[in-house]
């Protein structure tokens, strides 16, 4: 048996509709793309939503819509990919980096307001496994340090205080109280890399919810402006008769999606509700399987949140990293592929080198150490799940 992480879910409709933007001579930028971001909007309930070439750029892109830069401070959670952070560096602002909760994979929401200065600009919380952070908290912490808040454009005037930019790149069509991720968040950036839910090989998307004085069409513009050069026509508008003319506004950036990637996510959109229920009956099988097992499974379901199913995380309780590590060898000794999610990012080198201590992060590594995260993917069988799991309990009753 060879079982993968988690291989993409493509089919033949998702071939027949990359094809047919091949063979319509438009495969950058246009009409697909432009669909696409109608359909995630939709999908969302916003106004509108941009698509980019990467989440990380849909990240970035919305500091800088921001103003975010120099001298400014942005928070983030050590438990995170390092797109989560690089960020921040990148356009050369302050990372502030806080532990996890005890006992919880999401930022320590108590940390959050103690975290603000009159430098902070925005925050970073970031959904895990699929499980939407609890936004309703953070949003209450920025709000509790509205009075330092120093707005250094038009976008942080209208937003009034610290901006909550959810990095969701696990949590597509989550729902948590009520509320589709995506509409939770001032701004939250959504990943379709090759191992996400869904995928456009590589892509992401960006919406945001109403802000009063600013409407979702100007953050739209400024979005497109920004991502292709800070050019004010793009390829599509450029196609009507005559219509050559445009400007520089900016010296901007490169990350718009092409159309190629967007016949991907049209399609994988569409099929996106019965990928969804295929992945919460996998859940749902591995949790049976391992409820009686010296184990702690992060809960995907409950009355008040619903999670898009996108990792199966399990800590081996009492376990050390030594141990856990010897798991994972075992694991793929009989064919069975899993991973860690995530790396403190004090465990890193580049963070290292800019003076992160672990020591200082005592929550997020302990949350680390006996963390191991299952196959889980929308084509998974059953009898490969169970194959999985039977492994898995066979190799932990070892000792």
């Amino acid at each position: 048996m060879r079982i993968p992480f988690s291989p993409p879910d493509i089919t033949e409709l998702e071939i027949d509709e990359v094809v047919a933007t091949l063979r319509s001579g438009w495969i950058t930028t246009g009409p697909k793309a432009k669909l696409f971001e109608h359909m995630i909007s939709d999908y969302c309930s916003t106004q509108k939503a941009a698509a980019m070439s990467s989440e990380t750029s849909c990240m970035e892109m919305t500091l800088r819509l921001l103003g975010i830069g120099k001298g400014d401070e942005v928070i983030t959670t050590a438990y995170t990919y390092s797109a989560s952070a690089s960020v921040i560096d990148h356009v050369g602002a302050k990372i502030v980096m806080l532990d996890t909760g005890k006992n919880s994979f999401e930022i320590d929401y108590e940390a959050i307001p103690n975290a603000i200065t009159e430098r902070t600009k925005a925050i970073i919380p970031v959904d895990i496994a699929g499980i939407m952070c609890d936004y309703d908290k953070i949003i209450q912490a920025v709000e509790s340090k509205k009075g330092l808040f120093r707005p250094a454009n038009k976008f942080q005037e209208a937003v009034g205080r610290v901006t909550v930019a959810a990095d969701a790149a696990h949590s597509f069509g989550a729902i948590s109280k009520g509320i589709t991720s995506g509409n939770a968040a001032d701004f939250t950036s959504f990943s379709f890399q090759a191992v996400k839910n869904m995928t456009t090989a590589e892509g992401g998307a960006v919406t945001w919810r109403e802000i009063q004085g600013i409407t979702s069409e100007e953050i739209y513009k400024e979005l497109m402006i920004i991502s292709l050069h800070g050019q004010t026509r793009d390829a599509l508008d450029k196609t009507c008769l005559g219509g050559w003319e445009y400007d520089i506004i900016s010296p901007a950036y490169k990350c718009n999606m092409t159309d190629i990637l967007a016949s991907l996510g049209i399609v994988q959109l569409h099929r996106y509700p019965g990928m969804l229920a295929r992945r919460k009956a996998l859940i749902e099988r591995y949790d049976e399987a391992l409820k009686n097992e010296n184990v702690e499974v992060l809960k995907h379901f409950t009355n008040e949140y619903a999670s898009s199913g996108h990792l199966y995380l399990v800590r081996l309780t009492g376990k050390d990293e030594k141990y856990r590590n010897e798991v994972i060898e075992k694991m793929a000794q009989r064919g069975i592929a899993t991973n860690v999610h995530f790396k403190p990012l004090p465990l890193l080198s580049a963070y290292l080198r800019m003076g992160f201590k672990l020591q200082d992060f005592p929550n997020a590594y302990e949350m680390y150490r006996n963390e191991i995260t299952l196959p889980l993917y929308s084509t998974l069988k059953d009898e490969d799940a169970d194959y999985v799991v039977e492994n898995f309990k066979d190799i932990l009753s070892q000792g």
